[in-house]
């Protein structure tokens, strides 16, 4: 039988992302699937609080396994903005369009242009915490490129390939982004879990 996980989010984008990574090893239950329509609050100040804020409410409230990530685009040239502020670098709106045009805007004239984005998984399993870690190098462009995938994607090209994220398609995206190296660890940790 499938263990029951419920992810935490209510991101459309990251569900899709994130059901296509995992494939049918285990049953994801989204926010919605389990009736929960709270914004839970991200109030933390760093990725690893956050993940862990989400996880928590929804184990406290839900009594359920599962768990919550955090997403962050580090700049080097911007000192690791927008960071744990990537989803409202522009303001509260969660505007992708908007956070891409301030984040262009803020590295015109800057060299160096080196970046990357880091996701922290949450997962609370039988009362216990755990937290991995998925990073992937690249470089912010000055200009969109691309039509797939969400958030940053069009501006942000991974160390070893010409196009952006956008461009190279989810298929790619998802076998070496930032959430897939993450969630890559997740299922390593729970298939040692079952076997144990």
């Amino acid at each position: 039988m499938k263990h029951k996980f419920v992810f935490a989010t209510n991101n459309a984008h990251k569900l899709e992302e994130v059901t296509a990574i995992l494939g049918n090893r285990i049953e994801l239950l989204s926010l919605k699937d389990i009736h929960c329509h709270t914004d839970i609050p991200e109030t933390a100040d760093t990725l690893e609080g956050n993940a862990l804020l989400k996880a928590q409410y929804i184990y406290e409230n839900y009594q359920m396994d599962c768990f919550a990530d955090d997403t962050g685009l580090e700049v080097e040239a911007l000192n690791g903005k927008p960071g744990v502020y990537s989803a409202r670098y522009a303001g509260d709106a969660h505007n992708s369009e908007a956070n891409m045009l301030k984040l262009i805007q803020d590295m015109e004239g800057k060299e160096n242009r080196r970046a990357q984005f880091r996701t922290v998984i949450s997962l609370i399993l039988d009362e216990n915490t755990y937290q991995f870690e998925g990073i992937i190098k690249g470089q912010i462009i000055e200009e969109k490129r691309g039509l797939s995938g969400f958030g940053y994607d069009p501006i942000f090209i991974p160390e070893g390939y010409h196009e952006t994220f956008a461009e190279l398609g989810d298929e790619i995206k998802n076998k070496i982004s930032h959430r897939g190296r993450a969630i890559q660890q997740l299922i390593a940790f729970l298939k040692e879990q079952h076997n144990k």
